[in-house]
């Protein structure tokens, strides 16, 4: 079995670190930089840099922003945010990015997955899914969570599966920031559902809730950001907790 990883994730608006609840409600949470020289001391698995503000404001990702961290870390470095043609992607992979999360693009222009994946590999090509409920049914939302579509999630990652991705980054709007626990369900059936591995995100609290979504869910990775920015949990000792609970983590 393939050990679970732990990841934390860099929400980046006007060339800092941010962090919000529900996708509004956005403050400071430090320098970008800073926070990723600490997280490959503190031992995390992978990071993950998406520029939240880059496909509503019709701009790229912040390469020299992505360059510089590159050059501290040497975990892995998914960065996401107005990423909508190969050349975009090449760019990111240029500046030191080991893959690339894509989301409203690839809505879109689904072909875009296949693009990527054809050019890199399918390793390099995470298609991020921001699943909202509408009517009671999840949805895709676009644009940094700000427009639903009609696109129903589990239709959806099937669909990217097919084109190539290589990897879901699974976020629950309705729990993102909330801190009351990742969305059990949704990650468990859209895990259960699909053979390339889920990144559960949004709603880490404490270090049970790293527990559960792992426990009930076929999640290989879990994302969170405030909660490790803040130093709410250290991943070393989220690590141990897990490793205490017989959940083989990446040490």
């Amino acid at each position: 079995m393939l050990k679970k990883r732990i990841i934390p994730c860099l929400d980046i608006k006007d060339g800092e670190t941010v962090k919000g609840v529900n996708f509004v409600d956005i403050r400071s949470a430090g320098d970008p930089i800073e926070l990723a020289k600490r997280y490959v001391l503190e031992g995390a698995d992978e990071l993950v840099f998406l520029d939240i503000t880059a496909t509503v404001e019709g701009r790229k990702t912040f390469v020299q922003l992505v360059e510089q961290i590159a050059h501290e870390i040497n975990i892995p470095f998914t960065v996401g945010g107005g990423i909508s043609s190969v050349s975009d992607a090449a760019a990111l992979v240029k500046a030191g990015a080991d893959k690339v999360s894509i989301n409203s693009a690839a809505v879109r222009r689904p072909e875009l997955v296949k693009e990527i994946a054809d050019e890199f590999g399918s390793q390099f090509v995470v298609v991020a899914i921001d699943a909202g409920l509408v009517d009671d049914e999840w949805k895709v939302f676009v644009k940094g969570g700000r427009e639903a579509t009609s696109i129903n999630v589990f239709v959806w990652g099937k669909k990217v599966e097919e084109l190539g991705a290589g990897e879901i980054l699974l976020t629950s709007m309705q729990n993102d920031g909330t801190k009351a626990g990742f969305a059990l369900e949704l990650t468990g059936k859209l895990a259960d559902d699909l053979n390339i591995p889920i990144i559960a995100s949004g709603g880490a609290g404490n270090r049970a809730h790293f527990a559960e979504v792992f426990e009930k869910t076929n999640a290989t990775a879990a994302l969170a950001a405030s909660v490790f920015h803040f130093g709410e949990i250290p991943i070393p000792s989220l690590k141990e907790f897990l490793n205490d609970q017989s959940i083989e983590v990446r040490r």
